[in-house]
C-alpha cells in the first residue's frame, strides 16, 4: 500500500466534517467501551468481550494471496498456499479498503512482532472495529511507554477492514474477502471477514519471511514453555486442533508463548504477546488456565451466551466448533513474563491422527525428525478452516505450512541444522484416535497426553526403553509413569490386529506417496526413516 494512503487514514484535517476520529493506542477498558457502544459484542459474566465474526467463523484459505514482486519472486513457494497477485490488483484493493476507511470512526495500535528486541518488528494495525482493536492489542507484543513514544514508521502496516467487500470480476479474488501480503513492500490488508484470526496468521505470515531471510532465525509454529527450576525449555510444534495451547499451559512449567515463536543462536522467544485459543468444550476442570484467563480484557469469537445470565456456554457449538478466546499472555498464572527462554532441549511435534494408527507418543531419530517436519501430518479437525465440518488427514509441511512463504526445506534445513547443534530429544506426540478410525475409535484422552507429554519432558519416558516399529518407523515406548502400558502401543487397542494393520499399511502408504510426490529430491537417508507399508 501506498505510504499516502496510510497518511490520510490516520492523519486526517480536523476541518473536514464529514471525518470521524481516529482513536489510537487505546486501554482495553476504553477499547471494550468503545465496542460496546457500537454495538460490536456482549459483555460477559465472566468479563470477557464476546462478539460474532460474521458469516466467516475460521480462516479463508482460498482467500490468501502474495504480492508478486521481483524483490521476492524467487524466494516465494508459490503454489496453493502461496498464490501469486499482481502489484496493480493489490494496490487497487488497497485504494479501495482507504477509500472505504476513511471518515470512519478508526482504532490503530501500534504493537511488535517479538519478544525479541533484537529481532522484531513494529507493527501498526488500522482496525475498523474496536473489537479486533483489541484483539491487536493482546495478541501482539505491548510495546513499553518509551517504545511507544519513539515508534517511528512500522515495519509492517496492516489495514483491516471487515465491512468491506472485493468486487471478485474487477479485483480477481475468489470471494468478497481478501487477505494480502505485501512482503516487498510491508503492508497487509485483511478485508471482508471479520475473523481476527487472519490478522494474527497474516503477521506470523509476515515473520516467517522476514526472520530467516534477514535474521537467520527459524520461525515456528509452535508454543514453548519453560522449566523455571532447570530452565529447560521446550516447544511444541502442531496446527490448530492438535492441543498445543492446552498443553503448553501447564501449571507445572512456565509459558513462553502458546502458537508462535522464533529460534535463535541465544534461544526462544515468543513472537506474540497473547494466546488465541479453541474455546469449544473448555472447562475449569481439564483445562484451568486458560479457562480462568477468560476475564475482562479476553476477546471472545463466536461463543454463545445464556441469555439471562450471560454465563458463556462453551460446549455450543451451534454458531462453529471454532469458537476462540484471545487474552494477554499475563492472564495465564504460569507464564514467563518478557517472552524469551533458554535453547530448546525438547522438541514436540503434535498431531492429530484420525485413522487411530499412530502411537500416542514416539521418539524420532533425528532422520525421522526431519521426515515428519517435512510431512506435517495431521487432521484438520472442525471449525477450524471454512468448510471443515469433521477432521480431515492432511499433509501440511512443518506443521503450519499455510503461513509459511520459503520453501519448507529452508525452514526443514534451519531446524536439522538446530538439531544436531543442541542435540535436542525429539518426539511425536498423537492427540488424535486409538482403537481405530474417527467414527468407530475414539480421542485420546488429554490426561494420558499430559502424562506423556511430561514424561517426555523430564526424560522419564526414555529410562525403560524403546521398541522399533518397523512399519511405521517410530521407536514407540515400553513404559510410562501413570499410562497404561497397553495404550502406548496402538495395535493393542484395536478390536483386531488384522484390522489395525490394514489401517497402518493404508497410512503408510499415503506417508509413502506424499513423500515421493512432494519431495522427488528427498534426501535418502531422511526418506528412509518414513513410514513404509509392510503389504
Amino acid at each position: 500500500m501506498k505510504p499516502t494512503q496510510v497518511d490520510r487514514l490516520i492523519s486526517r484535517d480536523s476541518s473536514d466534517p464529514s471525518a470521524e476520529e481516529v482513536l489510537a493506542d487505546l486501554s482495553p477498558a476504553r477499547l471494550v467501551e468503545e465496542a460496546l457502544a457500537a454495538g460490536e459484542g456482549r459483555l460477559a459474566a465472566n468479563g470477557s468481550l464476546v462478539v460474532d465474526t460474521g458469516a466467516r467463523t475460521g480462516r479463508s484459505p482460498h482467500d490468501r494471496y502474495v504480492v508478486d514482486d521481483d524483490r521476492v519472486h524467487d524466494m516465494i513457494c508459490w503454489g496453493k498456499v502461496n498464490v501469486p497477485m499482481s502489484r496493480d490488483a493489490y494496490e487497487r484493493i488497497c485504494s479501495g479498503v482507504a477509500g472505504y476507511l476513511y471518515g470512519r470512526r478508526l482504532y490503530v495500535v501500534h504493537g511488535l512482532a517479538g519478544a525479541n528486541r533484537a529481532y522484531s518488528r513494529k507493527v501498526c494495525v488500522i482496525c475498523e472495529r474496536a473489537s479486533q482493536a483489541l484483539f491487536v492489542h493482546q495478541m501482539l507484543v505491548r510495546p513499553t511507554p518509551e517504545e511507544l513514544a519513539n515508534f517511528g514508521d512500522p515495519d509492517i502496516t496492516v489495514l483491516a477492514a471487515p465491512g468491506y467487500r472485493c468486487d471478485s470480476a474487477t479485483d480477481g479474488t475468489n470471494s468478497e474477502a481478501a487477505v494480502v501480503l505485501d512482503l516487498a513492500g510491508g503492508g497487509v490488508v485483511v478485508a471482508g471477514t471479520g475473523y481476527s484470526g487472519e490478522i494474527k496468521k497474516a503477521i506470523f505470515s509476515f515473520m516467517n519471511y522476514l526472520l530467516p531471510v534477514e535474521n537467520g532465525v527459524l520461525p515456528m509454529h509452535c508454543s514453548a514453555n519453560i522449566d523455571p527450576h532447570t530452565g529447560d525449555t521446550a516447544v511444541l510444534f502442531g496446527l490448530s486442533g492438535t492441543g498445543k495451547t492446552t498443553l503448553s499451559a501447564d501449571p507445572s512449567r512456565l509459558l513462553i508463548g502458546d502458537d508462535e515463536h522464533g529460534w535463535a543462536p541465544e534461544g526462544v522467544f515468543n513472537i506474540e504477546g497473547g494466546c488465541y485459543a479453541k474455546a469449544i468444550d473448555l472447562s475449569p476442570i481439564a483445562e484451568p488456565d486458560i479457562y480462568e484467563a477468560i476475564r475482562f480484557g479476553a476477546v471472545c469469537e463466536n461463543v454463545i451466551l445464556d441469555e439471562a445470565t450471560r454465563e458463556p456456554d462453551f460446549a455450543d457449538t451451534s454458531r462453529t466448533q471454532n469458537t476462540r478466546v484471545a487474552y494477554p499472555i499475563e492472564h495465564i498464572k504460569a507464564v514467563r513474563l518478557g517472552g524469551t527462554g533458554g535453547v530448546p532441549n525438547v522438541v514436540l511435534f503434535l498431531t492429530c491422527d484420525a485413522f487411530g494408527v499412530l502411537p500416542p507418543i514416539a521418539r524420532l531419530s533425528r532422520e525421522a525428525a526431519m521426515y515428519h517436519f517435512l510431512s506435517g501430518f495431521t487432521s484438520k479437525v472442525a471449525g477450524t478452516e471454512e468448510g471443515i465440518a469433521e477432521p480431515q488427514p492432511t499433509f501440511s509441511a512443518l506443521f503450519g505450512e499455510p503461513f509459511m512463504p520459503l520453501a519448507p526445506s529452508t525452514y526443514a534445513q534451519m531446524l536439522g541444522e538446530r538439531i544436531d547443534r543442541t542435540r535436542a530429544r525429539v518426539y511425536l506426540v498423537n492427540t488424535g484416535w486409538q482403537g481405530g478410525a474417527y467414527g468407530s475409535g475414539y480421542r485420546i484422552s488429554l490426561a494420558v497426553t499430559r502424562s506423556l507429554v511430561a514424561a517426555a519432558l523430564s526424560g522419564d519416558i526414555d529410562v525403560a526403553g524403546y521398541d522399533h516399529d518397523g512399519r511405521l518407523n517410530l521407536d514407540i515406548p515400553r513404559d510410562c509413569p501413570g499410562v497404561s502400558t497397553r495404550v502406548l502401543n496402538p495395535r493393542n487397542m484395536w478390536a483386531t490386529h488384522e484390522a489395525y494393520d490394514e489401517a497402518a499399511d493404508r497410512l503408510a502408504s499415503m506417508f509413502e506417496r506424499h513423500a515421493h510426490d512432494r519431495y522427488p529430491d528427498l534426501d535418502a537417508a531422511v526418506a528412509a526413516a518414513g513410514p513404509h507399508p509392510l503389504t
